[in-house]
């Protein structure tokens, strides 16, 4: 069994979460491969999938979308499992409570595209330098801070629960896969190494009506 972690990033955030959720299902024996969606071209080679996209203006990035499109009829018989980048844990006070509110958002206009075990919304990296002046006032109205909101216990764990409902075995190996690289199962991993924080690989965000994740 081969499962694609496909993934469309605007600063790098989506990419690293799809590398980590592809590392611990590689711990779980289940072969993997990572790489952006734009970038597969026979998605019938693959039998589940985990697909997460950065979240612009309250969807999904166009690559994402267009995936989605032409491998529907491939999605639509076999798993999958979907999650977004956006930037709710940058959220504050009154704020808070919309995070949940464009999750189930995103949730319904995916589910209606396909029908998916699971949807997460997920928050990436939010940084000054990644949206344009009137996004940074808008920011600053509402409160926003920036910095690398990425919760990795929570999308390691949600990647455990992939790895449980596809019926793979315990962790097996702590390597990690390289981004577009099919991943071995059992001690014959491909060294990626555990995506880390790297600051040149990281995502923003942007304020509501435009939020800019991952």
């Amino acid at each position: 069994m081969t499962i694609l972690v496909g993934y469309a990033s605007a600063h790098g955030s989506t990419r690293s979460i799809a590398e980590r959720i592809g590392t611990v299902l590689a711990e779980h024996d289940i072969r993997v491969e990572v790489r952006p969606m734009d970038g597969v071209e026979d998605a019938g080679g693959y039998e589940g999938f985990v697909l997460g996209s950065a979240v612009h203006s309250r969807a999904w990035l166009p690559e994402a979308l267009d995936f989605v499109t032409r491998a529907h009829d491939v999605l639509a018989g076999r798993p999958v499992w979907l999650f977004s980048v956006g930037m709710p844990a940058a959220l504050r006070g009154p704020w808070r409570s919309y995070g949940p509110k464009e999750e189930a958002l995103l949730t319904e206009e995916l589910h209606q595209r396909l029908a998916a075990r699971e949807h997460r919304l997920f928050s990436g990296v939010f940084r000054r330098e990644h949206i344009p002046l009137t996004g940074r006032l808008i920011c600053k109205v509402m409160g926003l801070r920036y910095g690398d909101y990425r919760d990795w216990p929570q999308i390691e764990g949600w990647a455990s629960a992939i790895a449980d409902g596809l019926g793979a075995r315990g962790p097996v190996s702590a390597a990690g896969p390289a981004a577009g690289a099919a991943v071995p199962p059992r001690g014959r991993v491909s060294r990626g190494g555990r995506p880390g924080r790297d600051k040149r690989a990281e995502d923003g965000g942007q304020a509501r009506g435009d939020s800019r994740p991952g």
